[in-house]
């Protein structure tokens, strides 16, 4: 264990899984305190048992990040349990399938729920407290789909389109009070969301043969990245998209053998 987060205060949503775990488990492992935050109880007890197992701090808060009280109740909780807040995740997201002339309404606002509003409440949230303690760094994650058109998945481009151009608008606002705020934009990374597309071996290949690096990514790479953009190594970068996917979005035309 290092320490390049010693004494610091982690929020990470979407965090008893995936991408959101794996970067509790690793911005622990560098001196954070971490919150994991979601909706089901156990993962979030699993991860905070993993990481105490392994001689960090962390500690978990079951809330609907698509409920504003539920949400914003749980983020001020952990600041006044530990006294401050200096490293906010907004992880956790949720989409739906469909094509755009069958699409209902419900279903449309169903991507925008937790990716956007979610995203919203939280940065608000950690604004406010981060302002009032001199700074901090908020990191959205976005999506590969937010930046190139997605059929059938609408929405999700739509709201993580949205989540990208807000995460610069929080940027601007919040660099005059040391409040940095990126994004990571994931291509397909192997959690239990994309288990579906990579259920066989003929799925993940079809898959991989669209990216560049020729393989899919781990949740763990993934969570190098938010670690770096919200660590003190990256005390110069607000507003930024790191794109985190293989090489998929610097690539117009694929090669197939």
């Amino acid at each position: 264990m290092t320490a390049r987060m010693q004494n610091k205060v982690a929020f990470v949503t979407g965090g008893g899984s995936g991408i959101g775990a794996a970067t509790a488990l690793k911005m622990a492992a560098e001196g954070a305190t971490v919150v994991v935050c979601g909706r089901r109880e156990e993962p979030l007890k699993e991860v905070v048992a993993q990481i105490q197992s392994a001689g960090g701090k962390a500690a978990y808060r079951v809330a609907d990040v698509s409920n504003e009280e539920s949400f914003v109740g749980a983020i001020k909780s952990t600041a006044a349990e530990f006294g401050r807040l200096d490293v906010m995740v907004n992880n956790a997201m949720a989409f739906t399938w469909g094509g755009v002339d069958t699409m209902t309404t419900a279903d449309w606002h169903a991507n925008f729920a937790t990716t956007v509003d979610g995203t919203f409440w939280g940065t608000r949230a950690a604004m406010q407290l981060m302002k009032e303690q001199g700074g901090g760094a908020i990191v959205n994650i976005a999506s590969i789909c937010g930046v190139f058109g997605t059929a059938w998945m609408s929405g999700y481009s739509a709201a993580k389109a949205a989540v990208i151009n807000f995460s610069r608008a929080v940027a601007s606002e919040g660099a005059p009070f040391k409040v940095r705020c990126n994004v990571v934009v994931p291509g397909v990374v192997a959690t239990p969301s994309t288990a579906g597309m990579l259920s066989d071996d003929k799925a993940r290949g079809n898959t991989e043969k669209l990216i560049p690096m020729g393989r899919v990514g781990e949740a763990e790479e993934l969570a190098n990245a938010v670690f770096f953009l919200a660590s003190d190594e990256a005390s110069y970068i607000t507003g930024a998209s790191l794109a985190v996917d293989g090489g998929r979005s610097s690539d117009l035309y694929t090669v197939l053998e």
